[in-house]
């Protein structure tokens, strides 16, 4: 309603031009037939393949397809109308059609036509913005999502004779998922679900999001990870798990007065498990994961590289309630003057869009090299806190090599895990995997079942980034002792 309440507006206010980007164009016609039934002013419909038509009139065309054609037929027609142009877009480029429908516009008092540019995107030339007001078609509300819901699981009961199961979180979870996308989007991938089975059940959860990410992907930086992982399979961190764990409710039931979480940062040593982590963030909270690739982000031309950027971030709020995951985030924003200031105006937009979001996307940033990152990101404020990921203690190695040996199907209790893990001191979450991993071609290669002295080989055999790197991960614990909170 408050769609049609907006175009009610737009259309006696006297605009010449309207420009509507949508891939709902059935909608949109149903909505200008719904306020012109009985409006004086025709409303007619034109496209390339049937040129322009009378709405709701089945008789023969009216004028011939060609954009010239049909554009001085409505110049010249002296009783008002509104007319919708379908596709009009690779057209404005070539100048006598702007010229045309610059006349239109202009003589908007005296004939007060309406043109409206619809299409899934339209660039405005400049001849024409003086002219030219957009409608943007707002998406279906939650209480519209859950309807659409219900009204496929009804189809679906009419056909089949029976209930459709589900459970109220279950559809409850569907619903937030499906937000961002069209009425029609969200309906095809509802019936889909149903008609599976005729159940809504957590399996179809992961399905909805994916085939989301599909629909809303335009090829950009913004990557969807299928695959999440559970906290269990990460070891230690457990104060950070803890501060999530008392997070969540405040994330998805926001009270009055109290601000929802925004996101973390991340520091520590490579192969400390901070992108697991950021996984495991998305796992434990039931959201879907996506990534920025800020190195796809850049681009040669001037002004694109922010273009993507902010194109990036719209998708992670179409996506929205979601977890955003920003890799080595140093790597992209960090301090210098060597690319003409591309990495200074990318940093401005991510802080104001940080600061200014109002969509539900829980941001984790992640960093190596925290000495390469502005003061800008890493002060208080900009995130909810920062967090150090130091080489895991003693009890938390061997947590690790529980979890990496059950991973692979091997028994924890069939091996000395306080000697592995005394051996692997300063030892990266990484490594010790890496040391599980190899200790299993080891014994393959012997032909014998994998023991703790195996693993142990491989162990000695290994220099970890600790020793290799000792001098760097000292500046790293000296800058993060009174700067972050330890997350184990």
């Amino acid at each position: 309603m408050q769609d049609l309440h907006d175009l009610k507006l737009l259309l006696d206010s006297h605009v010449g031009l309207i420009v509507v980007e949508t891939v709902e164009e059935r909608r949109v016609i149903d909505m200008f037939g719904r306020l012109l039934g009985a409006d004086p002013r025709g409303l007619f419909l034109w496209s390339r393949s049937d040129g322009l038509n009378l709405v709701g009139h089945q008789g023969p065309k009216v004028i011939d397809p060609e954009p010239e054609a049909v554009l001085r037929t409505i110049k010249a027609t002296p009783a008002a109308g509104v007319y919708l142009l379908a596709d009009f877009h690779p057209y404005l480029d070539e100048p006598l059609h702007v010229r045309l429908l610059k006349d239109i516009a202009q003589r908007h008092e005296k004939v007060p036509h309406t043109l409206v540019l619809l299409s899934h995107k339209v660039e405005v030339p400049p001849e024409l913005k003086a002219f030219t007001a957009r409608f943007e078609v707002s998406l279906p509300t939650t209480a519209g999502l859950e309807q659409i819901v219900r009204e496929e699981a009804r189809r679906w009961t009419d056909q089949h004779g029976q209930k459709v199961r589900t459970e109220k979180a279950t559809l409850t979870a569907m619903v937030r998922n499906l937000a961002g996308l069209t009425a029609a989007d969200a309906r095809r991938l509802a019936r889909q679900a149903i008609a599976d089975d005729g159940a809504i059940t957590e399996r179809d959860l992961p399905n909805i999001l994916a085939a989301k990410h599909r629909l809303l992907d335009q090829g950009g930086a913004v990557s969807f990870e299928f695959h999440t992982s559970r906290f269990a399979d990460v070891g230690g961190l457990r104060q950070l798990k803890q501060w999530l764990a008392m997070r969540q409710s405040a994330f998805f039931e926001p009270e009055e007065g109290v601000d929802p979480p925004k996101g973390i940062l991340m520091v520590g040593i490579q192969g400390g498990g901070k992108s697991l982590a950021a996984k495991a963030v998305a796992g434990a909270w039931g959201l879907p994961l996506l990534r920025l690739d800020f190195g796809t982000l850049y681009n040669k031309y001037f002004g694109e590289t922010e273009k993507n950027l902010r194109e990036a971030l719209s998708t992670a709020e179409l996506m929205a309630p979601c977890v955003l995951w920003i890799d080595e985030v140093e790597k992209a924003i960090a301090e210098g003057d060597n690319d003409a200031g591309t990495s200074r105006r990318l940093l401005g937009h991510l802080l104001t869009w940080m600061a200014e979001r109002k969509s539900d996307v829980f941001l984790v940033t992640t960093a190596n090299n925290i000495e390469r990152l502005p003061a800008e990101l890493v002060r208080k404020g900009r995130m909810d806190e920062i967090f150090f990921v130091d080489l895991p203690r003693e009890d938390v190695r061997q947590e690790i090599f529980s979890i990496h040996l059950s991973k692979r199907g091997l028994q924890p209790a069939d091996f000395q895990l306080e000697d592995l893990s005394a051996a692997t001191e300063g030892f990266s979450g990484a490594e010790i995997e890496q040391a599980v991993v190899s200790a299993r071609y080891r014994a393959r290669g012997e032909g014998q079942p994998v023991t703790t002295a195996h693993i142990l080989a491989e162990v000695g055999a290994t220099r970890p980034l600790s020793v290799v790197m000792d001098h760097k991960i000292a500046r790293l614990r000296a800058w993060a002792k009174d700067r972050t909170v330890p997350a184990d």
